[in-house]
């Protein structure tokens, strides 16, 4: 394997910034998910009336994400990665004073705004920055990164949970006011992020990458993968396992972090072996296993089969993320993309506003395991749009890899 990961091309200073930024933003997100759900029927509402608190999010994420696009292009991608990031948090730490439902809903619906502003902007960062033939290990980098602090962030949040529901949005805001200063430390000095207004390549129009097969299906896995992964696991995995299997609220982190481990285990190597064979098989491979363990959610009744199954989910999901994202950088390009990028990110937001509202209706009105099947047959119809796209790989690029990794020896006897 070693052989393999290996690559001509080494990643900028920037790109390990904006990962260890991406790190600290997950942690912060992993202590608030297995809260949040909690946090909203402590308001004495609905299965569905919680589940629309994480639907708001989404929502105002997916209403801004065009806007974010142009702002990336008239204002930069560091200073709108900031003051997104900035936006969160304050909202975030706002959740923790919230006194009715409705004051959650909409705080949460602001913080979409800033989420959607930094997501944009730091994808826009990581693609700008990386050589092409390493996209797939940035992916993963990226991924990875964003994993860890979801493996740590569930655990710490359960237990923050045990204290109080309010405590996680606390310790939240300020992890991202700590990224929020990483990043400007670390980048506002970079010679490599191009200044607004100064900009000498070409932008890709949507329109253009809406004739391309391999960026289609890319929107199609990124709706179900914002269905299932952003918005059915974070509002109805907390439910399943308190509603279901009898567990404390403490336990859902436990849940979410061993998604989050499973996830881990593979993103590095998905993202590497996805530069050498390509972005489609790998892509395949994980819409159908993470299908399949989601539903298999539906029909454990015991903690241990529950727990196999999240693995299951965990590293189909971990398989399929870097290359998805490698693929998408490949229909841009050397372009710049907003526009593409936006609504890319939005093809997940718009999974994770429906997944919560119409998996919940099916919670509330059939059951769970009519909510995780219908979650895994989105992903399955992903799997399908998938079969006849392009692959979205430069073989060249490939081959060049190839060559250096072979004469790399060679030049180590001379």
């Amino acid at each position: 394997m070693a052989a393999i990961g290996q690559r001509p091309s080494a990643l900028p200073r920037e790109v390990w910034v904006i990962v260890v930024a991406n790190f600290i933003i997950a942690i912060g997100f992993g202590l608030v998910a297995p809260a949040l759900p909690s946090f909203a029927r402590s308001f004495d509402v609905s299965v569905t009336a919680a589940s629309i608190v994480v639907s708001a999010f989404a929502f105002t994420r997916l209403a801004f994400a065009p806007v974010s696009g142009r702002l990336v292009t008239r204002l930069g991608e560091r200073k709108v990665y900031l003051t997104g990031l900035t936006i969160v948090a304050v909202t975030t730490g706002s959740c923790a004073f919230a006194s009715h439902y409705w004051q959650l809903v909409a705080l949460r619906g602001i913080g979409g705004i800033g989420s959607t502003m930094f997501t944009v902007s730091g994808i826009a960062l990581l693609i700008h920055l990386t050589p092409p033939d390493v996209r797939g290990k940035a992916s993963g980098l990226w991924g990875t990164s964003f994993l860890l602090g979801n493996v740590a962030g569930p655990l710490v949040g359960g237990g923050l949970i045990g204290i109080s529901l309010r405590a996680p949005f606390l310790v939240y805001a300020t992890a991202l006011m700590v990224a929020v200063g990483t990043v400007w430390l670390f980048l506002r000095k970079s010679t490599l992020i191009t200044p607004a207004g100064q900009h000498t390549t070409d932008v890709m129009p949507l329109r253009k990458a809406l004739r391309d097969s391999g960026y289609i299906a890319s929107l199609t896995s990124s709706f179900a993968g914002g269905w299932a992964v952003f918005g059915v696991r974070v509002s109805l995995v907390p439910l399943f396992i308190t509603e279901v299997l009898h567990r404390d609220g403490a336990f859902a982190g436990t849940a979410l972090s061993v998604f989050a481990a499973s996830n881990v285990v593979m993103l590095m190597v998905s993202g590497r072996l996805s530069d050498r064979w390509g972005r489609k098989p790998l892509i395949l491979f994980g819409l159908v296993v993470s299908a399949g363990g989601t539903i298999w959610f539906g029909f454990t009744e015991t903690v241990t089969e529950f727990l196999i199954a999240t693995v299951v989910a965990g590293l189909g999901t971990g398989v399929l993320t870097p290359p998805q994202q490698a693929a998408v950088a490949d229909v841009i390009g050397k372009s710049r993309g907003g526009q593409v990028l936006a609504t890319y990110q939005m093809a997940a937001d718009v999974g994770a506003i429906l997944g919560p509202i119409i998996a919940g209706m099916l919670a509330d009105r059939l059951s769970f395991g009519w909510a995780f099947l219908v979650t895994g047959g989105l992903t399955v119809v992903a799997a399908l749009v998938w079969l006849p796209a392009r692959e979205t790989l430069d073989r060249s690029a490939s081959a060049v890899t190839e060559v250096v990794d072979a004469e790399r020896p060679r030049e180590s006897a001379r």
